[in-house]
């Protein structure tokens, strides 16, 4: 029963969408827009805590959020690890010793609304926002960034461009937002009318349409020392995607797969994340 009614639920969300945009479009947009934005997942559970509460560093005011902070001490260059969407830090657990072992300084962080931190919602300027002040903060060599969290790494490249990060690292992650908006018109069957109301209220927010926001196009201005992972089975970000982003990032390399699916947690994966970092 449970199952029926959270495959039923987008719709009724969006039949309440298409009903209230005959009435009011501008709040039918922004209802829309943080219906997306909610994240339902992706808390500490109690197995990973006793990971996790050693290594708590502080809590960070940022952008009205409280970020939690966790800190691997090391002595050679810093990472900064940014993970994906209804996650949190312990998703990096095994990429984590190994970086240890090689003696990184290695910081992560919660997402707002995900792990430890505060929130409701996240978008991906609200990352960025996030992860520039840590970038500042930190001032790490190298970044690492999972699904939306690598979508998040290659977004703030290309606002702000902090010269001392040397290299990127991106895991599964999605390039084109108008196929992530596409997937979410069809899957609350969204009409045209909310959908141009969302595509506006998008627009005049952020400053960007939502065809304009392209990691693949981001990518062209990219110097970094990047690398990508992706998998050709992977049922969450399209394997497409990284394949875009590599075509337009000239300094990349792209290590493609098939059957490690869209998290990626393999010694091999991460045991390759190292052997980029160390060259």
């Amino acid at each position: 029963m449970k199952k029926r009614l959270a495959k039923f639920l987008p719709k009724l969300y969006g039949m309440s969408l298409n009903v209230l945009a005959l009435i009011n479009p501008t709040k039918a947009a922004k209802k829309a827009f943080y219906i997306f934005c909610t994240v339902r997942k992706g808390r500490i559970l109690p197995h990973q805590k006793t990971y996790l509460d050693p290594k708590k560093k502080e809590l960070i005011a940022i952008a009205d959020h409280k970020i939690q902070l966790y800190e691997w001490k090391g002595s050679g260059d810093t990472v900064l690890l940014v993970h994906g969407w209804e996650s949190n830090t312990w998703r990096w657990h095994k990429l984590i010793e190994k970086l240890s072992n090689a003696g990184y300084n290695i910081i992560a962080f919660d997402a707002p609304a995900h792990g430890y931190s505060s929130g409701k919602y996240l978008y991906v300027p609200l990352y960025s926002q996030v992860l520039q002040e840590l970038v500042t903060k930190f001032d790490p060599e190298h970044l690492v960034g999972h699904s939306v969290g690598g979508m998040t790494l290659l977004y703030n490249e290309y606002q702000y461009s902090n010269a001392n990060v040397e290299k990127m690292v991106t895991i599964g992650s999605p390039s084109e937002f108008h196929e992530i908006m596409s997937h979410y018109q069809l899957l609350l069957g969204l009409n045209t009318r909310v959908y141009n109301a969302l595509a506006k209220y998008i627009r005049d927010r952020f400053g960007f349409t939502i065809r304009e926001f392209s990691t693949s196009r981001f990518a062209r201005l990219n110097t970094k020392k990047g690398l990508l992972f992706h998998d050709k089975l992977d049922v969450i970000a399209p394997y497409h995607a990284s394949e875009q982003v590599h075509a337009s990032w000239k300094n990349s390399e792209f290590i493609s797969t098939e059957g490690l699916g869209h998290s990626m947690h393999q010694d091999e994966v991460n045991e390759k994340i190292v052997e980029f970092l160390s060259k």
